[in-house]
């Protein structure tokens, strides 16, 4: 049900098991971005009743915007327990949150009289997309609001497939509330980051999008960037996993179908230099997808995009992770951190046989929103530093033009702009 490939050599089959980036969808989902842009909330509406199935959408009445009635009766409708979760998930980010936040220092420096000024200052305004349809994500709230909200961000959006009823799913109206959303929208899919990115009577555009979703989502997050910047490129999800003879075979099965499980375009992998425990982590999910739940998706998903890689020493295991570059990396093996000193490129490592993946998505106290589609070359999980933007402001004398003119003249003479030079010695004589 998950194939394996013997790994001879690494550069061509990290060529060969890349993730192309699906353009079958993309005239489709140009034409839905269109479509909002020009005709707003009717063509939001529209799209949720074609793709969601949603009832009410078709009532011209019916208002995209969760009202603060409905909130309240999805505080009172989920249990106890879930609002427990829910906090501590938030409290955990927060306090990591929170430590990046505070080395973000505003800073001066003085140069001959020319004074420079650093400053953190929040984004205005964000919209946070959270999955719905084949699965409920408040997870994904407490992920996307809390460090927009530890940032200092003012107006954060959150939009959500509603259920065919029209409602939004109860707990992730909840987690918004408790996180600090200031709107919650129902409205999914490519229609509802159109709506983030060109604003409609009901849903106001916002200055940056962030958050994960399967690929129509990730495509129309890619396309909106032209308008409105995006977080990076946050699904479908991908685990890979680097063990060697010393993992547990039943716990890198677990997590194989743990994250396999959230929808059939889902890429989970095996990286091992050990043909023992590639057999026995294929017979355990052999076993496993017999009897697990969702068990179409994630049946369909190994098969689909999953494989064993077999390599021949820990150095490949590690060149070949690094071309991978997977949203999430486990390294099970005798010696994590050895590896992991060779690994750049994954969105986010977990060492050990005890750090699974599905902990982190949760509660360990790390974002769950990651690089997908090997962005993590150039960038980590969502964080504080997402919502913040670098404010310089400068401040200059005369004497300090006196300073730098000789060779300002130098720099523009040579660049063939001479009205730059001219600028400042308007200013000296």
């Amino acid at each position: 049900m998950i194939r394996t490939i013997q790994v001879t050599n690494v550069a061509r089959a990290a060529a060969r098991l890349s993730p192309d980036t699906p353009q079958k969808d993309r005239p489709l989902v140009e034409a839905i971005l269109r479509d909002v842009q020009k005709n707003g909330d009717a063509a939001v509406r529209k799209y949720e009743k074609r793709f969601g199935g949603t009832a009410s959408s078709s009532s011209p009445a019916a208002p995209l915007r969760v009202s603060k009635d409905e909130i309240d009766d999805a505080l009172g409708t989920v249990s106890a327990e879930e609002i427990r979760a829910v906090r501590l998930a938030k409290a955990r980010l927060e306090k990591t949150e929170s430590a990046v936040r505070s080395v973000l220092k505003d800073r001066s420096i003085v140069l001959d009289g020319a004074r420079i000024s650093k400053k953190f200052l929040p984004i205005q305004s964000v919209g946070c997309y959270v999955p719905g349809g084949l699965a409920r994500y408040p997870s994904s709230v407490v992920m996307s609001v809390t460090p927009a909200r530890v940032a200092g961000v003012k107006r954060i959006a959150v939009v959500s497939p509603p259920s065919p009823d029209g409602k939004i799913d109860p707990l992730t109206a909840a987690a918004a509330s408790i996180c600090g959303a200031t709107e919650v929208y129902r409205a999914g899919g490519a229609q509802a980051i159109a709506a983030l990115a060109f604003g409609t009577r009901s849903i106001p555009r916002v200055d940056k999008i962030v958050g994960p979703g399967g690929s129509f989502v990730t495509l129309a997050k890619s396309i909106a960037s032209r308008q409105t910047p995006i977080d990076m490129l946050a699904g479908p999800t991908e685990l890979g996993i680097i063990a060697d003879s010393s993992a547990n075979p039943r716990h890198v099965a677990l997590d194989l179908v743990s994250q396999s499980e959230h929808s059939t375009d889902t890429r989970c992998y095996l990286i091992t230099d050990s043909p023992r425990l590639a057999g026995a982590v294929r017979s355990e999910l052999s076993r496993l997808v017999k009897s697990v739940k969702r068990q179409n998706i994630v049946r369909q998903s190994l098969k689909q995009n999953g494989f064993v890689a077999v390599c021949r020493s820990q150095s490949d295991m590690a060149e070949l992770a690094n071309l991978l570059a997977p949203e999430h990396l486990q390294i099970m093996a005798k010696n994590p951190q050895k590896i992991a000193s060779k690994v750049t490129s994954p969105g986010l490592v977990l060492l050990g046989g005890q750090s699974p993946s599905s902990a982190s998505d949760y509660l360990l106290g790390s974002n769950h929103i990651l690089p997908t589609n090997g962005s993590g070359r150039t960038r980590g999980s969502l964080s504080v530093l997402d919502f913040v933007k670098l404010a310089t402001e400068v401040t200059a004398s005369r004497a300090a033009l006196a300073k730098i003119s000789r060779h300002l003249q130098v720099l523009a003479s040579a660049e063939g702009l001479p009205n730059h030079y001219e600028a400042v010695r308007g200013r000296l004589q």
